[in-house]
């Protein structure tokens, strides 16, 4: 156990293995307490493997509340993936490309270009590319462009990598991971127990709920979560040759670089927890990136895969405490975005459970903005 962490501390239970979850257990040892993260082992269908890794926060923000706190959490990978890499060795290959928002009509144009002078007011980096500028700087990019928001701060890292790292600073940390699926939060007294698993029972002061999309599985909550899963599927080719280092972007289509391939997305797709690809998908994913950059159509598919990612009624994520069972907390619903806002997730829950504060405005994230129902089986 680290120094700093006693037996008398506030034990912390996290459900969930992924990028959240680690985020939030890895946080919370480094506030002293003592955390148990329950991740049963990686799930194919799980959204952390499944993302494209863009820290695409001046690009898919939902709206002007969640902006801020989407720069934010992509300004943490700065300093978060250097010191990752000091701790455990594990490179989470961030890289600050910047993302590419194309217009292909000028009614897109004109938006864009209206989105830039907003972006600048706010303070925000963000430029306006001409058709010419976008050959310039990346030839071969899509010619039937009529311009592009160029948000240079934008980026990316490896999901797989992000997540590994977070793990295992998380263990020399002193968190214990049990490779055990939760099926039920345990409350008495409106509060918290502990957490029942397949293999048992864990005692816990707090249990943070952040397994994605199968929160709505988990028995035992006050009310009912409206996060659905959502089906994303992706696929590799090779880098295009000559092509420097960019994000492309365009409604839900994209191309980034992963080492020598470019992973190319998405769908956004309601089928329940069906995890497989499809022809129909993997083929709208090429033409949409085809249209992005034309070289992509003579680069065949390496692979294609696809997960599950948690999806709110409004696209932003659920955070913060139950408004009526004390010692329960959400880290869920975060979309698209999951990877983007894995830092500052873990950074929230961290200090909610340290201190019962955090300086990030979350009051709109609260679950109570839905409504509340009976208590699940």
């Amino acid at each position: 156990m680290p120094a700093g962490v006693s037996t008398a501390s506030p034990h912390v239970a996290v459900i969930g293995g992924g990028v959240i979850g680690a985020a939030c257990a890895r946080a919370a040892a480094l506030r002293g307490l003592r955390v148990t993260l329950l991740a049963p082992g990686p799930d194919p269908a799980a959204a952390s493997g499944a993302s494209a890794g863009m820290l695409a926060a001046q690009i898919e923000s939902p709206d002007e509340y969640m902006l801020p706190i989407a720069v934010r959490a992509r300004d943490i990978y700065d300093g978060l993936a250097a010191g990752l890499k000091d701790t455990t060795g594990l490179d989470i290959g961030f890289l600050q490309t910047g993302i590419a928002t194309l217009a292909f009509d000028e009614e897109r144009a004109a938006a864009l270009f209206d989105l830039v002078a907003d972006q600048r007011q706010a303070g925000l980096r963000c430029d306006w590319l001409e058709a010419a500028d976008l050959q310039d700087r990346w030839p071969g990019v899509a010619t039937a462009a009529r311009g592009a928001l160029f948000a240079p701060e934008d980026g990316c890292l490896n999901p797989a990598a992000l997540c590994a790292a977070l793990l295992a600073d998380a263990r020399r940390l002193g968190v214990q991971v049990l490779p055990e699926a939760a099926h039920r939060v345990a409350v008495a007294a409106g509060r918290v127990t502990g957490v029942a698993t397949d293999r048992g029972a864990v005692p816990a002061e707090h249990v943070v709920l952040a397994a994605g999309a199968w929160c709505v599985r988990i028995a035992g909550l006050p009310r009912p979560l409206p996060v659905v899963p959502i089906r994303g599927q992706l696929v590799a080719t090779g880098w295009p040759a000559g092509l420097p280092p960019i994000i492309l972007f365009h409604g839900h289509g994209y191309l980034l670089p992963r080492g020598d391939e470019a992973v190319l997305g998405s769908t956004m797709e309601s089928v329940g927890f069906a995890a497989g690809t499809t022809t129909e998908g993997i083929a709208g994913i090429r033409t949409e990136a085809e249209r992005l950059c034309p070289a992509i159509g003579a680069l065949p598919t390496r692979r294609a895969w696809a997960g599950l990612r948690p999806v709110t009624p409004d696209g932003r994520p659920i955070l913060g405490p139950d408004p009526e069972v004390a010692g329960l907390w959400y880290a869920t619903g975060h979309g698209r975005n999951g990877i983007l806002l894995a830092g500052i997730t873990g950074e929230i829950i961290g200090d909610l459970l340290a201190t019962g504060q955090t300086d990030v405005d979350i009051g709109e994230l609260s679950v109570a903005r839905f409504s509340s129902g009976a208590a699940d089986g």
